[in-house]
């Protein structure tokens, strides 16, 4: 969840005034465990398109001060035109 929120916020920066976006489509990879006193993801946009956008995802598991890669996701999203998320 943590990687689909990242990935879609990344996403978002890519669409107009009015429109959202929605994932249809990823996959993940879980490299490690997430053992640490908590998680950081940070999404990046791959490939942006007026319909499509393909997003990218990495998961850190930190424990002690240290970044462990835990999880990849690669995922692609339908820009939603016309419909703007609900504040």
């Amino acid at each position: 969840m943590i990687a689909d929120s990242a990935a879609g916020y990344a996403a978002m920066n890519m669409v107009p005034d009015g429109a959202s976006v929605l994932t249809v489509e990823y996959k993940m990879n879980l490299v490690a465990p997430a053992d640490g006193e908590k998680l950081i993801a940070r999404g990046k946009v791959v490939r942006p398109g007026r319909a499509l956008i393909v997003t990218q995802a990495e998961v850190f598991a930190v424990k002690d001060g240290r970044e462990n890669l835990c999880a990849l996701m690669q995922q692609t999203i339908m820009v939603m035109h016309g419909k703007s998320e609900k504040t």
